[in-house]
């Protein structure tokens, strides 16, 4: 594990540990958040915690056209049961995503500097947000990191008040990445809905060849 000052560049990623911890330090800069992204990195800690941040090996990634549509999703999409924007509501997207209470996780990482930083980087467009709708209400999101030159989109949270909602928006976006060109999106760590949604997981070079 490598402490690192903010004058300084991460360190390469195979400086990671066996669970894809590379660094720790305390500047979440905007300008470090690129340098991370592009870098195939992400910060993932808890408040109170130094910035934590990692590179997982393997890294679960989704190529848009191995996306699955469960049959059950099918009745939802064919009757557009919930109507979908992009980059609407972007702060009320990441208030949603830190208020979900997640298994396994004590509190969440979606920190106040977390916020402030990502909305400086959603007013340069880089981050991105999917809101959901049911009628006027928002009912389900999802945030990421949009690296438009390398056809590459990094999820970061999402979130669901209503059946399917998170996965309707999800499978939106994805449909909407690969009319754009997109090749690869970022999952970051495996999770078994992330599968059944046709993510998988392939080794770090792999995943950084998409971002060279």
């Amino acid at each position: 594990m490598y402490f690192i000052q903010p004058y300084e560049k991460l360190p390469p990623v195979t400086y990671a540990d066996d669970e894809g911890l590379l660094a720790v330090g305390r500047d979440l800069s905007p300008k470090r958040l690129k340098e991370a992204y592009y870098k195939g990195v992400f910060p993932w800690y808890s408040e109170g915690q130094p910035v934590l941040w990692w590179s997982p090996d393997p890294r679960m990634v989704l190529f848009p056209e191995n996306l699955k549509i469960a049959k059950s999703m099918r009745p939802y999409l064919n009757q557009e049961k919930f109507q979908v924007t992009f980059n609407q509501e972007f702060e009320k997207i990441m208030e949603n995503c830190g208020q979900i209470d997640r298994k396994g996780q004590d509190g969440t990482w979606i920190t106040s500097e977390i916020k402030e930083n990502y909305l400086q980087l959603h007013n340069e467009g880089l981050a991105h947000s999917v809101e959901v709708w049911d009628s006027e209400k928002l009912v389900g999101g999802l945030y990421g990191i949009y690296l438009k030159d390398k056809h590459v989109f990094c999820g970061e949270s999402m979130f669901t008040k209503a059946s399917n909602a998170s996965k309707f928006g999800f499978i939106k976006l994805v449909q909407k990445l690969q009319k754009e060109g997109v090749e690869l999106i970022d999952c970051q760590i495996y999770t078994s809905h992330l599968k059944s949604l046709g993510a998988e997981e392939i080794s770090r070079d792999e995943f950084l060849k998409y971002l060279k």
